[in-house]
């Protein structure tokens, strides 16, 4: 089995077309790909199995949202450190985004060919 040139990318967002949409574009790019509907599950994946390099978040989803999630991400020194894709309809995304200090944020409907540019260098340069 061939193995896969960088670690898997988390897609977290309870959108279902748009999470299988999103993560069928990825793994088509030669990415292995999470996905999560919500952030507890979210939280649920970055301690199952190889933690990703790239995490691809909504904010506004049930049971725990985004900001909760980037929140309860940042107190958790395990996975603190992987880096936060914002990709959201939320009116507040931009200025959130600076709050909670994420690498980028992406206002739904985003450009997919700007995404698949930062997912690109980001996990070029995890791999690095």
């Amino acid at each position: 089995m061939e193995s896969k040139p960088f670690k898997p990318i988390l897609v977290v967002d309870d959108d279902t077309d748009l999470r299988e949409s999103l993560a069928l574009l990825l793994a088509l790019k030669g990415y292995e790909v999470i996905t999560a509907s919500d952030g507890r599950q979210a939280l649920e994946a970055l301690h199952a199995g190889t933690p990703p390099c790239l995490i691809v978040l909504d904010l506004t989803m049930p049971e725990m949202d985004g900001f909760q999630f980037r929140r309860a991400q940042l107190e958790d020194p395990d996975v603190a450190g992987i880096p936060v894709v914002l990709c959201s309809g939320h009116p507040t995304a931009p200025h959130v985004a600076q709050q909670l200090g994420v690498l980028a944020c992406f206002e739904k409907p985003f450009d997919v060919q700007l995404l698949l540019g930062v997912v690109a260098t980001h996990a070029q340069r995890a791999a690095a």
